[in-house]
């Protein structure tokens, strides 16, 4: 997710990016640095998750937050090393993950799957069609990516291959999910969440059901002990993923059994068909925006992604 405050997703406001960036106070948010395996740690502010891989041949990091947390993420890089910065890879478009790559431009080579730089570049509305919908204002020409792919990458830094694997329609239509494969960890953007239901963004091309291949097809991969730095909340197992799929399936099951027996989405959310999974209702989606979700995509009131592979 890019920039929607909590209340305003539950409320379905409109936001820009841009003016949700210059106006929240982030003077009180604090870089905390977790070591997750080897030379593989994780910062955790505002915003998503950022991967870092540190060694001899420099630092690429996974994400970059928000612009005005750049100078605090440099001073937290420079506790772990004095290395510098060469690459960041972004796990998708959305400015709580690709906020700060005008000002870590500057240093480090920008990486993204084809379709992030499209929409970096055009901004646009994205949400899941119903309660949840944002604006964002098209990027400055130095928050491109200026190396992209169509299906993966690979960089050969710092003894090992990390390796970013685009999946498509998921989150959005340019999640890439990246592979420290010598440490034995996962960064999995937004495709996989522990705050409860996902923000799917439905109108940037993604979809239940692509995160739901995506989620599958790293279980399938990865040895059993991996471990997985989620886009949002503290890093995870295969098994937490592994649930988070059974939750996916399992709700939307629901809602199609709800649609098929001629429900409408009023009545769905009447019936409270996600009952079942309120572990799961969060402030940030709660079980009707996500009802929304699946009911936008099940019943095809979506468009098709923008941008094509």
């Amino acid at each position: 997710m890019r920039t929607l405050t909590r209340i305003g997703i539950a409320l379905g406001i409109i936001v820009s990016s841009l003016a949700f960036a210059q106006q929240q106070d982030f003077s009180k948010v604090v870089i905390s640095v977790h070591k997750i395996s080897g030379n593989i740690y994780m910062l955790q502010g505002e915003g998503g998750n950022i991967g870092v891989s540190v060694g001899d041949d420099g630092i690429v990091i996974v994400d970059d937050q928000y612009a005005p947390l750049a100078d605090k993420i440099r001073t937290a890089l420079k506790g772990i090393t004095d290395k510098p910065l060469r690459f960041v890879i972004n796990t998708h478009h959305h400015f709580d993950h690709a906020g700060g790559n005008e000002m870590f431009s500057r240093e480090a080579t920008l990486i993204a799957h084809d379709n992030v730089r499209k929409r970096i570049a055009s901004g646009g509305i994205g949400g899941n069609g119903g309660t949840v919908k944002f604006e964002s204002a098209p990027g400055v020409p130095a928050a491109l990516p200026v190396v992209t792919f169509d299906h993966s990458l690979t960089l050969h830094m710092n003894g090992e291959d990390i390796r970013a694997l685009h999946f498509p329609s998921g989150h959005t239509d340019g999640d890439s999910v990246v592979f420290f494969t010598k440490s034995n960890v996962v960064h999995m953007g937004d495709d996989f969440v522990t705050y409860g239901f996902p923000f799917v963004d439905l109108l940037s091309g993604g979809s239940v059901k692509g995160m739901v291949a995506a989620c599958e097809s790293v279980v399938a991969q990865l040895p059993k002990d991996v471990k997985v730095i989620p886009g949002h909340g503290p890093v995870s197992t295969l098994d937490d993923v592994r649930r988070y799929i059974a939750m996916l399936k399992g709700t939307s099951a629901a809602v199609a059994k709800g649609i098929k027996a001629g429900k409408s989405l009023e009545q769905l959310k009447k019936d409270k068909v996600l009952e079942p999974w309120k572990q799961f209702n969060g402030a940030f989606i709660t079980a009707d925006a996500f009802i929304d979700t699946l009911y936008n995509e099940q019943t095809g009131k979506r468009p098709a992604a923008l941008f094509k592979h």
